[in-house]
């Protein structure tokens, strides 16, 4: 329905796209960073503006050790509730922050014409194609891990949570979920190394 959307990577490719939404939080993100260098795998996370005012060296970390950082709007907001120009507003105070043209909308909730204005401001819209649902309280560690790793394929996009909610799910299923990817030899990749004709 709309074309020009990141919605998986190259299918040809054998390589999966991790990301990580609503950080940076220490408590949760410090010990992803220690699991993903542990694994040499990089990441994209996808930064609320408010959690990189507040733990900025965290956000620092994630770039030092060589991952991608990326627009979650600052208060993460859903589109479905907010008029155009106060999303567009609010991203763009999260952008001054982080500065990335790639942009992941919180829930998912996005009108269609914030798509078109989203686009027109030069940014990236990127989702996904593998929900680990590792937020969801009704869902246990192992089910977070089967939602991954049985949907797994070539340019995949796996949406992780770095939050206070996903902490136990999220920690449990990223050190299994690496070691299952390194098995099956995938490579991990960041959202910027996607090229755009393949989404």
């Amino acid at each position: 329905l709309f074309p020009g959307l990141i919605l998986s990577g190259n299918k040809t490719e054998k390589k999966v796209y991790l990301t990580f939404d609503d950080g940076p939080v220490p408590e949760v993100t410090l010990p992803i960073l220690d699991i993903l260098k542990e694994h040499n795998a990089l990441a994209t996370f996808f930064e609320v503006g408010e959690n990189v005012e507040r733990y900025s060296e965290v956000h620092q970390r994630i770039l030092k050790e060589g991952h991608q950082t990326a627009n979650h709007t600052f208060n993460h907001l859903s589109g479905w509730k907010t008029k155009t120009a106060d999303y567009l507003q609010n991203i763009h105070k999260a952008d001054s922050l982080i500065g990335s043209k790639y942009f992941r909308p919180p829930y998912g909730r996005i009108k269609p014409k914030q798509i078109k204005a989203v686009k027109e401001q030069g940014y990236e819209l990127v989702f996904w194609n593998v929900l680990s649902k590792d937020y969801d309280k009704s869902v246990n560690a192992e089910q977070c891990l089967r939602n991954c790793t049985q949907n797994i394929q070539n340019g995949s996009i796996v949406l992780m949570h770095d939050s206070i909610k996903a902490k136990e799910n999220v920690l449990f299923v990223l050190p299994k979920l690496l070691g299952f990817l390194s098995e099956n030899e995938f490579e991990f990749g960041r959202i910027d190394e996607i090229q755009l004709s393949s989404s």
